[in-house]
């Protein structure tokens, strides 16, 4: 598991974002539409040792997150979380830091677009395929859809990372959209600039005049009944660089646990979900691309 520097170190992070965002955000949170106060009961955790909690046990060593609670922060780090409340009490406030959580993944976690970005989606199934029908968790809300795997019932996770190995934007639909939705990349393609490098499911007309009108150049594969076509030699390396994003999906499934079939309610699936992403933000092992080119470089080099 994480040494007792990293959870220190990770703690001081999100700490010290939760002080500024309580202050930037005072009573505002507190207000409904109609201008109505709810009240907000103050639990024993602070909102930087929930965040805290969650996005440590994306860190690999547990595999079962109740066992992880008790027997990792209420025995191991107990001295590091003296108030630490039970286990199906902490369940019940964890969703109180969604929004916090979401702002420091934009704010301070995810990386920024370098104008060279990796996009590509993986399936995250809920159930067996042979139990979709009994599943009543995610009833209305999962969908049937086909990859690169064989079906999946469940949602699909759309993401986009620079060449650094940094995630830069998220989407999470139901496992039958297309990767080449509008929809999709009107979220994903709004920090983005330079050049966007996808597989051949990407390969779409439509999209790529879509991107192409604000300023992002779409660079996919050939399909085999496709018309072979002049490709300069820096975006035939850099599709070869795509492994990067395959490997985030890697560490997200086998290592963040995205995936797995005991989420009893869709509010701990998110959270599971959000807290994933947070934590590979400070993996050690990110994979980076080594460019040794420059578009300078190459702009004159073309090859088929």
């Amino acid at each position: 598991m994480t040494t007792s520097y990293k959870v220190t170190e990770l703690f001081c992070i999100i700490d010290e974002f939760c002080k500024l965002f309580e202050a930037e955000n005072a009573g505002k949170l507190l207000l409904a539409d109609d201008g109505t106060r709810h009240r907000r009961r103050k639990a024993s955790l602070s909102d930087s040792e929930i965040m805290t909690i969650l996005l440590l046990f994306h860190f690999g060593s547990f595999r079962n997150f109740k066992h992880y609670y008790l027997f990792y922060i209420k025995g191991t780090l107990k001295s590091y979380f003296p108030d630490a409340v039970s286990y199906n009490r902490f369940v019940e406030i964890e969703s109180r830091v969604f929004f916090p959580l979401m702002f420091f993944l934009n704010l301070k976690a995810f990386g920024r677009c370098t104008g060279i970005t990796f996009v590509d989606s993986t399936m995250i199934p809920v159930c067996h395929n042979l139990r979709r029908y009994a599943n009543k968790v995610f009833k209305g809300m999962a969908t049937d859809g086909k990859g690169t795997m064989g079906w999946c019932h469940g949602f699909k996770l759309h993401l986009a990372c620079n060449d650094r190995g940094e995630i830069i934007a998220f989407v999470l639909t139901g496992a039958n959209v297309s990767d080449k939705d509008p929809e999709v990349f009107k979220v994903l393609a709004k920090r983005l600039y330079g050049k966007l490098f996808a597989d051949k499911g990407y390969v779409s007309q439509k999209l790529f005049d879509s991107l192409f009108e604000d300023g992002i150049q779409l660079v996919t594969g050939l399909r085999v009944n496709m018309k072979n076509k002049l490709m300069p030699f820096y975006d035939k390396m850099m599709l070869r660089k795509r492994y990067i994003i395959e490997t985030i999906n890697d560490l997200l499934k086998n290592t963040a646990q995205i995936v797995h079939s005991r989420h009893r309610s869709v509010t701990n699936f998110i959270m599971n979900l959000i807290s994933a992403l947070g934590a590979y933000c400070f993996f050690d092992n990110k994979p980076k691309a080594l460019v040794g080119y420059t578009i300078e470089n190459t702009r004159q080099r073309n090859f088929f």
